[in-house]
């Protein structure tokens, strides 16, 4: 799959989850083709961002869009990696930081 393929496949499914996604190409386009990666990699479309373990039920909460995601967006006005944001992040409402980090150290650590 290409990544505008994959883009168009995801506009049409984040609003059916209640998502936004991230209309800015050059923020969206390398999450992109590291999702794709992944899912070439793994089997499954874990987060870009995050580092997986390449097991299925280690990985879970972070196949994208990650257990994280809407807490982030409710909090932040956007998921860690940026794919999706709320309406008022893309109206320049709330500030475009960097997402705290609220996978537990043990997940990502693998203890």
């Amino acid at each position: 799959m290409t990544v505008e393929k994959y883009y168009e496949t995801l506009k049409k499914f984040a609003p059916k989850k209640g998502l936004i996604l991230n209309p800015d190409w050059e923020i969206v386009k390398p999450l992109l083709e590291g999702l794709l990666k992944n899912g070439e990699r793994y089997g499954y479309r874990t987060c870009p961002c995050r580092p997986a373990m390449g097991e299925l039920e280690k990985d879970r909460d972070i196949i994208c869009p990650c257990e994280y995601a809407k807490a982030d967006i409710e909090e932040f006005g956007a998921c860690y990696c940026w794919l999706y944001v709320s309406q008022d992040w893309i109206d320049g409402k709330v500030p475009h930081r960097q997402i705290p980090e609220r996978r537990p150290v043990e997940k990502i650590l693998d203890l």
